[in-house]
């Protein structure tokens, strides 16, 4: 006997329920998506100067990424191309109390602490010692594992498969033109809050691309921006931005706020809330005055580490009177109603009678997320069925 569900017009199915369950889907996902395609990883005001680095840790992968000596960002696999030594150690790691030198030495290069190969900034080797072109080995040819790195409105991103990977102009095309008049590169961090959520990334994605959920869920978001219940969430133009109730232009408790907005601003940006989610780990939330910057880490099919910057103006931070507080305990409201339900959501699926959920109309953004991860792993999972 069929579902009623599965034959409803209209509706249009999630993904299976598997694909936020199983390992092994995340394992293909940690290969054909987190591997492939450009992932954010922070700011660019993170590493104000040249020689900063951090070793990062993105799917199992030790990473470098640094500022170069002409300001530039750079990034590469944290592994010497002589023996596979790590070059630095992370940030968790001891580094055996200090028993081992190399890493990053004064800012200007990266010594190996095994032989001590030497690489600039640019990661090219520039020193093998003992070695010389008398016993073939000609430096210059030598340089680590590179990291697709780029930068856009002072976001940094990172593509671990750079001789693969799609071009970033277009994949940051479209928002590159419908924010061109905030200033995001001059932005700077104002606060930041770490969560960890016992849900699967996608739950996250589709969480944030409809607001069917917002009525039921974010009362108080709702008093600030009535639009996102009217009709549940239906029918949102999040091209002009979705409008404030009278007298409201950001999201704190009251709408309003000390802070002024952002110049050159038209008057829907003024007054209305923008948002977009960058595939695969990038929500951006845009306010008159701030944005609120979601940064995520799949850790395993359950469990997703995200990063929540608020930036503000440079002018606004320098301020003796600024004090964030009433838009970060505004979002902290409504990021943990967020992670409450999606964690919610987690625990439902993984009933034996669950095997996909539908998607109403208010919902069809999440048909772009069902897409985008049946093209890169849909093949993989059909071959072994």
């Amino acid at each position: 006997m069929s579902d009623y569900l599965e034959t409803l017009d209209g509706f249009e199915k999630t993904l299976p329920s598997n694909w936020y369950l199983d390992s092994d889907i995340f394992e293909l996902e940690r290969e054909h998506i987190f591997m492939r395609e450009w992932l954010c990883v922070g700011r660019e005001e993170q590493f104000p100067n040249s020689g900063d680095c951090k070793v990062l840790d993105i799917y199992g992968e030790s990473i470098l990424l640094v500022r170069n000596n002409t300001g530039s960002m750079r990034s590469f696999y944290n592994v010497c191309r002589h023996r596979g030594a790590q070059l630095c150690p992370s940030e968790s790691e001891s580094d055996q109390s200090g028993l081992l030198r190399g890493g990053l030495a004064g800012g200007k290069a990266f010594v190996c602490p095994y032989h001590a190969w030497t690489y600039d900034l640019d990661g090219q080797l520039q020193r093998a010692p003992h070695l010389d072109e008398s016993l073939g080995l000609e430096v210059e040819k030598v340089k680590l594992h590179p990291v697709g790195c780029e930068t856009w409105g002072g976001f940094i991103f990172l593509n671990l498969s750079p001789e693969a990977a799609p071009p970033f102009s277009s994949h940051i095309a479209e928002i590159d033109e419908r924010y061109q008049r905030y200033p995001l590169e001059s932005l700077v961090i104002g606060k930041t809050i770490e969560y960890e959520v016992n849900a699967n990334w996608k739950v996250l994605c589709e969480n944030y691309n409809e607001c069917y959920h917002c009525g039921p869920v974010h009362p108080e978001l709702c008093q600030v921006v009535p639009a996102f219940r009217k009709n549940g969430g239906a029918n949102l133009d999040w091209e002009r931005g979705v409008p404030h109730r009278e007298g409201a232009n950001t999201f704190t408790m009251s709408g309003t706020t000390q802070r002024t907005p952002f110049p050159g601003l038209n008057e829907d940006e003024l007054n209305r809330h923008k948002g977009d989610l960058l595939y695969p780990n990038l929500f951006i939330s845009l306010a008159a005055d701030h944005v609120a910057v979601f940064i995520l880490t799949a850790i395993t099919a359950h469990k997703t580490k995200i990063e929540c910057h608020f930036l503000f103006e440079e002018k606004e931070i320098n301020s003796p009177q600024f004090d964030p507080s009433d838009t970060v305990d505004f979002w902290h409201l409504i990021n943990q109603q967020d992670w409450a339900i999606c964690e919610r959501v987690q625990k439902g699926m993984a009933s034996r009678v669950h095997n996909f959920g539908i998607l109403s109309p208010m919902e069809d953004w999440n048909l772009d997320l069902r897409r985008y991860v049946k093209n890169r792993i849909g093949s993989y999972i059909e071959s072994t069925q």
